[in-house]
């Protein structure tokens, strides 16, 4: 058994239960600096100091590791999105799906720059799942005023919230930044805004 020093300066081990999520977590960083498209595999082997066929131990492909980055995240909303659903009147449901949408995007601040990856775009939008959550999205946005305006509102609701919430608002702490966000998505959706208290 080696000395605890020894243990410490040894490189990380490829095959231990935590590697996988360290993968996701560096590929989130670099997805971030360098974008999907500008970001290898290589390039996570390198950053965590693996070789790139300890990499494919876990994820063969960019676009399986993409699909662990995404899937937490689209169960999370749509999660959002089927307790929206359950409450009475449209204003009530809409104002529960920005909050929580707002909280999603600014919780994983990794949705505004795939939200702006043509790449990412690309492959979510081949996927069913990714097509009828958006619709629903919508569907539960746009109905505090029905017709085109409602949604034109609810568009620029959910690719302003998606948008604002990445490294131009990197300064800002999350609550302040989640105020701002749904603050900004009420009036933009025509809800009430609640009185401040003090």
């Amino acid at each position: 058994m080696g000395s605890p020093a020894a243990d410490a300066e040894a490189p990380a081990d490829p095959a231990r239960p935590d590697t996988r999520q360290r993968l996701i977590d560096v590929a989130v960083e670099l997805f971030i600096r360098h974008s999907f498209a500008g970001t290898s595999l290589q390039m996570i082997a390198d950053e965590l100091g693996f070789t790139k066929a300890a990499i494919y131990h876990h994820f063969r492909t960019r676009e399986q590791l993409l699909d662990a980055v995404v899937g937490p995240i689209l169960d999370r909303l749509e999660t959002a999105i089927v307790e929206a659903e359950q409450l009475r009147g449209a204003h009530a449901r809409a104002d529960y799906l920005l909050t929580g949408f707002a909280e999603l995007a600014v919780q994983n601040r990794v949705v505004a720059v795939l939200a702006a990856d043509p790449a990412v775009a690309k492959m979510l939008r081949a996927s069913r799942k990714w097509d009828a959550l958006i619709e629903r999205q919508m569907a539960l946005l746009a109905d505090v005023d029905p017709g085109p305006a409602g949604m034109v509102k609810a568009t620029v609701v959910l690719a302003g919230v998606a948008g604002a919430s990445g490294p131009m608002a990197a300064a800002l702490d999350r609550d302040e930044l989640l105020g701002y966000l749904i603050d900004t998505g009420r009036r933009a959706l025509g809800l009430r805004i609640p009185r401040a208290k003090h």
